[in-house]
C-alpha cells in the first residue's frame, strides 16, 4: 500500500507558489498519498509525481483567474484543482462540487483540517445545482470530460459574461474546433487556449477558456434556471 513515506520532497517552485500557505500545501499532499490512495481517490502511481503533475499543475490556474471573484470546481474529486488554487489564493470564494459521497466527505476533511474559509463543499452533480447555487464568475474544470460535455455541466453554472476555465492536454485545439457547434448553442462568445506556469511546471500547463455572454447556457438552460427559481422560491415561503 503506498502512503505518505512515498511522496517526494517539495520543490522549490512549491514554496514560491504556496508561499505562507506552503505547509498547509504539503499537509494536502501528505493527504493525496496517504487517505486519498486508500480511499481510491488517486492512483498509487501518481503519488511520486503528486506536486508536478498534480498540485503545481493546478495552482498556477490561478494565473488567469480574475481577483476576488466567486469560483466553482465542477467534479472536483480529490479537490483537483479547487483546494490548489485555494491555497495560492485566498481572496477567491470557492465551491468544490462533487457527486460521490466517499469524494466529498474527503474533501471536507481537508477544508476543516487545512483551516480553508473561504471554501465551501457541495455534494451534488452541475444539472442538479442549476438554480439552487449562486451563479459564479468562474467555472473551474480538470479533463473530467471532453469539451463539449464539460461545457453543458460548466457554463449553466456561470453569471452572464463569465468564463470557464479546463485544464485540459496536448489536444485542446482539436477539442475546440469539435466542440464549437455546442459551445455556440450554450451561448459561448469567445475560446482560447492559454499556457500558464512559466517557471514553475514543464510542459506547461494547458488551460482552455471559454467566456460566454449575457445568457450562460443559451436559451433551455436559462428557462431550467428560471423554473429552479421559482420552485426555490415557493419552497421557502412554505
Amino acid at each position: 500500500m503506498t502512503d505518505a513515506a512515498e511522496l517526494p520532497q517539495a520543490p522549490e517552485e512549491a514554496r514560491a507558489v504556496f508561499g505562507e500557505l506552503f505547509p498547509e500545501a504539503v499537509r494536502y499532499a501528505e493527504l493525496l498519498a496517504d487517505a486519498g490512495v486508500k480511499r481510491g481517490l488517486i492512483g498509487p502511481r501518481e503519488v511520486p509525481r503528486l506536486w508536478e503533475r498534480h498540485l503545481l499543475n493546478c495552482a498556477v490556474l490561478s494565473e488567469v483567474v480574475p481577483e476576488g471573484v466567486t469560483v466553482c470546481d465542477v467534479g472536483s474529486g480529490a479537490g483537483l484543482p479547487g483546494i490548489p488554487l485555494a491555497l495560492v489564493r485566498p481572496d477567491l470564494k470557492i465551491t468544490l462540487l462533487e457527486p460521490l459521497l466517499r469524494r466529498t466527505n474527503f474533501l471536507q476533511e481537508v477544508v476543516e483540517l487545512l483551516g480553508l474559509d473561504h471554501v465551501t463543499v457541495v455534494r451534488g452533480r452541475a444539472e442538479e445545482v442549476l438554480g439552487t447555487l449562486q451563479p459564479v464568475h468562474v467555472v473551474t474544470a480538470r479533463a473530467v470530460a471532453p469539451l463539449d460535455r464539460l461545457a453543458g455541466w460548466g457554463v449553466p453554472l456561470l453569471r452572464p459574461y463569465g468564463e470557464m476555465l479546463a485544464l485540459k492536454g496536448d489536444t485542446a485545439e482539436e477539442e475546440i474546433n469539435g466542440a464549437r457547434a455546442a459551445l455556440s448553442k450554450l451561448g459561448v462568445l469567445e475560446t482560447e487556449v492559454l499556457q500558464v506556469g512559466e517557471g514553475v511546471v514543464d510542459p506547461l500547463s494547458t488551460v482552455v477558456r471559454v467566456v460566454v455572454g449575457e445568457s450562460p447556457g443559451g436559451v433551455r438552460f436559462a428557462a431550467k434556471r428560471a423554473k429552479a427559481a421559482r420552485v426555490g422560491r415557493t419552497r421557502r415561503r412554505r
